[in-house]
């Protein structure tokens, strides 16, 4: 038997050139960090990578200092769907929280890839608020898709393979050998065409996110390649309101976010988790205690809060939001909202700094002498500034009508297995000194905030910010 030079070297190149696995298709997901402000439970939910669909979706829940024991219902459904009903029977189970703050952790079964919801509900009388209303997280289970350039590449590698066979087959029973060199060629113009396409495929670009860059379908979750480049240039959206109610129940009261559209008006549901959250709220009381809570999800559009205790008095209100194609937004509520009774009056900050208007000013605080600060909401560090302050003895309503509030952040190192890169909350391995560089427009008295947690307790430390006039711009 005598197999042509040309089917010996094309099964030389088939063998040199065996397929790779390529990096061009969407990542298969990353750990979700997400604080939610349950009853009067501050959590923190990661929700681990998903691998493999169907299989396991491993879950923490992160307790804090100060969090009352009691049993927490998880359940994963699809978006929108009943929790007892659907297209899918959702996966549920139970995690008993402990009274000492920690990790806690469960396990649910993904079904299938798409949009998800993660519903949480504290179960029995120890819920810790006055309503039953359900946390609803949703996250996008992605799966590992290629490039059409990818799929070009493999196809070629298969259809080489394909062809070398029937040379091999057809140079031993053809009476001809030169009926050989027909499937031998195509293997050659397969191999061409896959290598090439292996080439091209490290210049393709990555495909858009499902959840942030488009709508996360499950069309579009399988194949994110397949949208049109046009939907994903023209993503922006106006931005959104907030509008606050309150409803006053035994021992506090609820808060309600309702976010609409600025332009249709209508509910707004596209909410990124932004600094492990979905919603930041800083409520900024007659004492000036400042709050910062995360309003659970209850309905599309709907968010919740339960405000333990809350001082009488006018209460500041404002949200920080990331919405895809619209950015971060600080958005202020025009009313807040206020409590019957006498204000308490405003507690003396802990110290005074001096900046100068139009130029970096430098903020440095000190929590402890170790390096045991553990980054809260992927940070080791916030600071939230709030003026200039008018002549108001009730910080809330002065803060209502500041011309500034500012977020500021002092980051941690990036690390591997973090949510987006950064380290994850348990690791106590930061600090004790937190600085933060912020630029003061305007010249005039600030109220701020510094915020850092440590064994699972938050700290957080009032100043007063002086700013004087800088030099007027040429």
């Amino acid at each position: 038997m005598r197999i042509p030079a040309t089917a010996l070297v094309t099964f030389l190149l088939l063998l040199c050139a065996s397929p790779q696995a390529f990096a061009d298709g969407a990542m298969a997901g990353a750990d979700i960090h997400v604080a939610q402000t349950l009853g009067s439970r501050e959590l923190t939910v990661v929700l681990r990578r998903v691998d493999v669909v169907p299989g396991p979706l491993r879950v923490n829940v992160i307790t804090h200092a100060g969090s009352p024991p009691g049993r927490l219902s998880l359940r994963l459904v699809a978006t929108g769907a009943s929790l007892t009903s659907g297209p899918v029977a959702p996966s549920a189970t139970t995690v008993d929280l402990r009274d000492r703050p920690g990790s806690h952790d469960a396990t649910l079964l993904v079904s299938r890839p798409g949009p998800q919801e993660l519903a949480l509900q504290m179960l029995g009388p120890a819920s810790g608020s006055s309503f039953d209303d359900v946390a609803r997280i949703p996250f996008v289970v992605p799966v590992p898709v290629l490039s059409p350039a990818e799929r070009v590449t493999y196809g070629g590698f298969v259809a080489a393979g394909v062809l070398l066979f029937v040379s091999l087959v057809v140079s031993v029973k053809a009476r001809h050998s030169w009926m050989a060199l027909v499937p031998g060629g195509g293997v050659v113009a397969a191999l061409a065409v896959a290598v090439t396409a292996a080439l091209l495929s490290a210049s393709t670009p990555a495909p858009p996110v499902p959840g942030e860059d488009i709508d996360a379908t499950v069309d579009n979750v399988l194949d994110p390649y397949s949208v049109r480049p046009q939907s994903v240039v023209d993503a922006s959206r106006p931005p959104a309101n907030v509008l606050v109610s309150q409803e006053f129940v035994p021992g506090g009261v609820e808060l309600a976010l309702r976010f609409v559209d600025g332009a249709s008006g209508r509910a707004v549901d596209d909410l990124l988790i932004h600094d492990s959250a979905l919603a930041h709220l800083l409520v900024v009381p007659p004492s000036g205690a400042l709050r910062h809570l995360h309003p659970v999800r209850v309905e599309p559009g709907e968010y919740r809060v339960h405000l333990a205790a809350p001082e009488p008095g006018y209460h500041a209100v404002s949200v920080e939001i990331a919405r895809r194609g619209g950015g971060v937004q600080l958005l202020r509520s025009a009313t807040g909202f206020t409590v019957p009774g006498t204000p308490r009056p405003a507690i003396p900050t802990s110290e005074t700094v001096r900046a100068k208007g139009g130029s970096p000013t430098t903020i440095t605080a000190r929590f402890g002498e170790k390096r045991d600060l553990q980054p809260w909401l992927g940070m080791v560090g916030h600071l939230i500034v709030v003026g200039p302050l008018p002549e108001e003895p009730e910080v809330g309503r002065a803060a209502a009508s500041a011309a500034t509030w500012s977020h500021v952040h002092h980051m941690a190192p990036l690390t591997r297995g973090g949510a987006g890169g950064l380290p994850d909350e348990t690791v106590a391995a930061f600090g004790p000194e937190v600085s933060f560089t912020h630029t003061f427009t305007l010249p005039g008295r600030y109220r701020a905030w510094i915020q850092a947690e440590r064994e699972y307790a938050l700290t957080t430390k009032p100043v007063e910010i002086v700013v004087s006039p800088g030099k007027e711009p040429r």
